[in-house]
This record gives C-alpha cells, sequence and structure tokens, in this order.
C-alpha cells in the first residue's frame, strides 16, 4: 500500500503530460485541416519542402501547384504547409525586386 501512494505523485504528473500533449496535437491536426479545407485556385503557398507556388487546381487529396509560368505540378494536399497572404507576398516581391536592381 505505501509503495502505491509513494507512486501516485509520478502517475498524476505523467497523466497531465500526456493530456496536455494530447490536447496540442489535436490542436495542430485541426489547424492543419483548416488550413487545407480553406485553400482556393490562385492562393500562394508554401510547400513542407519550402517550395513557392501558386494553386491553379484542387481536388479531395491532390491540388495543382504552378511553381513557374506554365509549369504545373500535381502535389498531395498534405504537402501544403502554409497560406502566403497577400501582404508577405507583397514584401517578397519587393525585396526580390530590389536585389535584381542591384
Amino acid at each position: 500500500m505505501n509503495n502505491m501512494v509513494a507512486f501516485l505523485p509520478l502517475l498524476i504528473v505523467m497523466g497531465a503530460f500526456m493530456f496536455f500533449a494530447s490536447r496540442r496535437q489535436k490542436r495542430a491536426m485541426q489547424a492543419t485541416i483548416d488550413l487545407h479545407e480553406s485553400l482556393q485556385v490562385g492562393d500562394r503557398v508554401h510547400t513542407t519542402s519550402g517550395l513557392e507556388a501558386t494553386i491553379t487546381g484542387i481536388t479531395d487529396d491532390t491540388v495543382d501547384l504552378e511553381i513557374a509560368p506554365g509549369v504545373v505540378t500535381t502535389w498531395m494536399k498534405l504537402a501544403i504547409r502554409d497560406k502566403i497572404e497577400p501582404e508577405e507576398f507583397a514584401a517578397e516581391a519587393a525585396v526580390e525586386q530590389a536585389t535584381e536592381d542591384v
């Protein structure tokens, strides 16, 4: 009985850790699902491999990404890491323009 009482705080700490870790994972999973459901043709995105592209087509499991003018590749939706917001895109274009002028 005394052995059980000695391990009780350890079990409580481990249980709390597992509870909070699973909540964090569920939130991250829901954020990914929300991102994939919000994708639309014309959105600029980053892939998990670091590629920037524009969405030209979407199905349930795949997206067609234009990686250069006239070059379209098909990727799994799971490869989309995040959307490039319009103000981010404008800032990146300004940096590219500045480096080309130099």
